[in-house]
């Protein structure tokens, strides 16, 4: 699911509230101030418009949370017009009988029933405008900005591959491209639109191919995050992470790395942005502290900024300075002295490049904390795979490159699960099940182990 797809549906909320107090509003002065002439305003006492306008806030919560229930918040549902405006409807008609139901056990609230039925049908109407006006900036975005244009390519030669490909150029308005239409799983045309990001989406019309094909495909499109979708036969299986979708009639099957997606995401990266801002005010004494300490030991920064990998983009991780300054010049030299012989990764204990300060942040994990800056700005999550170094992720094999299907995060499975002591494949395999078996009580659980872990453990001196 791409970024344009969570932030056009995670407005839909706010937009929602806002047309229901517009609705409010114009109910109450349609009230008051119109039909007032045609028949005198009994309340005007009881209910100014500034009590009013509270009550209207808390009841549009109420509705907010039935259109919840009623799936129009959904980031997997795709809904035509007329099913959101009856889902609206639905939605509306149950917020306003909670009202009723509360106007009737509390005869003190308001006498107007104009309010509650001229609220309910303007709620319907404008909640149905506004959901309108951000259809038409999606599409406004993606026809002239090319902000949430999803570029596909279809493989297929049948009549459902026909249909498909005129459903995306018949409905360009929707943002949707066709970049490239194959007849045939052509690999070698196929590999550098996957591997230079010319593609965002690709669907496999006829899955009538040989399977060696396909799962080779499965696996490019998985290692450079371009969305695989397919129409499936009666012989397809499905894995654990999976998506259904409709396009022009016909089902399509999204095959998923991770079961992290959606309002995950979304919930995931408030954690992510909630625990950074607290945790960077929480130790500001400690930085300062520490900063002061790497200054009076050594020469050179406070912080390093270490070239890592996080998805499939690369960034600069922060730490504190605990080796000397320009250490990793020195690192081809120890390389006879690396303990990790499983794997890319390089571990050496003792190592003569790590200051006495240094010793003492790694040992306590102080080293660590500027990574909150990271998480804060979006570079890492708090939890997930280790970040790992470009010059590693040269000589990964082909599983090995599933820890790129999420953001790499501060801490994870694998760093409470056994950290340096692991062999890399095991590392591998705990991430990989991380990310395949996301969820936020999993989350939460390994930041509990980590807390733990960082008091009691004391295995990275």
């Amino acid at each position: 699911m791409k970024n344009s797809d969570i932030f056009f549906t995670v407005i839909k909320p706010p937009v929602d509230f806002f047309m229901l107090l517009t609705a409010g509003i114009a109910t109450y002065f349609l009230r008051t101030e119109i039909l007032s002439s045609f028949r005198p305003v009994l309340f005007e006492f009881n209910l100014p418009f500034g009590r009013y306008f509270y009550l209207t806030a808390a009841v549009s919560l109420f509705f907010i949370a039935s259109y919840a229930v009623a799936g129009l918040y959904s980031m997997k549902s795709k809904m035509g017009r007329l099913e959101e405006f009856f889902k609206i409807f639905i939605g509306s008609s149950t917020g306003i009988m909670l009202v009723i139901i509360y106007v009737f056990l509390r005869q003190e609230l308001f006498d107007s029933r104009f309010l509650v039925l001229g609220g309910w049908f303007f709620a319907s109407v404008f909640v149905f405008t506004g959901r309108l006006a951000v259809d038409r900036f999606r599409r406004l975005s993606a026809s002239k900005y090319g902000f949430g244009i999803r570029r596909m390519a279809v493989i297929g030669d049948d009549e459902a591959t026909a249909k498909i490909n005129r459903e995306i150029n018949s409905n360009s308005l929707a943002g949707r491209r066709l970049v490239k239409h194959c007849r045939n799983i052509d690999l070698i045309e196929l590999e550098p639109l996957l591997k230079n990001s010319a593609i965002d989406e690709l669907i496999l019309a006829n899955p009538d191919y040989p399977a060696d094909k396909i799962l080779r495909l499965v696996d490019l499109c998985h290692e450079n995050h371009v969305a695989y979708k397919f129409i499936p036969n009666v012989y397809q299986t499905l894995t654990r992470n999976f998506d259904i979708d409709v396009m022009g009639g016909l089902p399509l099957i999204e095959l998923r790395r991770t079961a992290l997606g959606g309002w995950g995401r979304v919930a995931k990266r408030f954690l992510d942005m909630a625990a950074a801002a607290f945790g960077l005010i929480l130790f500001s004494p400690v930085f300062a502290a520490t900063a002061f300490a790497i200054k009076w030991e050594s020469a050179g920064p406070v912080f390093v900024r270490l070239k890592r990998i996080s998805k499939n983009k690369e960034f600069e991780l922060l730490k504190f300075r605990s080796m000397i300054n320009n250490a990793e010049a020195y690192k081809p030299f120890l390389a006879a002295f690396n303990e990790r012989r499983d794997g890319p990764l390089f571990k050496m204990r003792n190592d003569p490049r790590i200051t006495r300060a240094g010793k003492f942040l790694r040992k306590y994990r102080l080293d660590e904390l500027p990574q909150f800056w990271n998480i804060l700005t979006g570079d890492i999550s708090l939890i997930g795979p280790r970040p790992h170094q470009p010059d590693e992720i040269e000589k990964y094999q082909k599983d090995h490159r599933k820890v790129l299907a999420i953001k790499a995060g501060a801490t994870g499975f694998a760093q409470v699960s056994g950290s340096s002591d692991l062999l890399f494949d095991q590392e591998v395999a705990l991430d990989v099940f991380y990310i395949e078996n996301w969820s936020l009580s999993l989350d939460l659980k390994i930041i509990l182990k980590t807390v733990w872990k960082m008091v009691n453990d004391r295995s990275a001196v």
